[in-house]
C-alpha cells in the first residue's frame, strides 16, 4: 500500500523570530477563529491558520489549546475573536 502524503509545516513569520514558538501558535488559534467568524468554515484560507496552529503547538500545548477552546466555547476566552 502507497500512500502520498504532503507534509507541511507553518511558514516563516517576521512577527515571531524566536525559536520558542508558543506565542505563534496561539497567534494563529486566534487568526484561524477570527478567520472563521468572519467568513466561515468553508472558506480555504482559514484551513491554513489552522493547519498553522496544530503544527507549531508542541503536543504539551494541545492541552492549553482544549482549555482555549471550553473558554471561547463559555465566552470566557481573554481575545477577542470578532473579525
Amino acid at each position: 500500500l502507497i500512500s502520498k502524503f504532503v507534509l507541511q509545516t507553518a511558514g516563516f513569520d517576521a512577527r515571531f523570530p524566536n525559536q520558542n514558538q508558543t506565542r505563534h501558535c496561539y497567534q494563529n488559534y486566534i487568526d484561524y477563529y477570527k478567520c472563521i467568524n468572519a467568513k466561515g468554515e468553508d472558506f480555504a484560507p482559514c484551513k491554513q491558520f489552522y493547519k498553522a496552529f496544530h503544527s507549531l503547538c508542541p503536543s504539551d500545548v494541545h492541552r492549553q489549546i482544549e482549555k482555549f477552546d471550553e473558554q471561547r466555547e463559555g465566552g470566557a476566552f481573554p481575545a477577542s475573536l470578532d473579525p
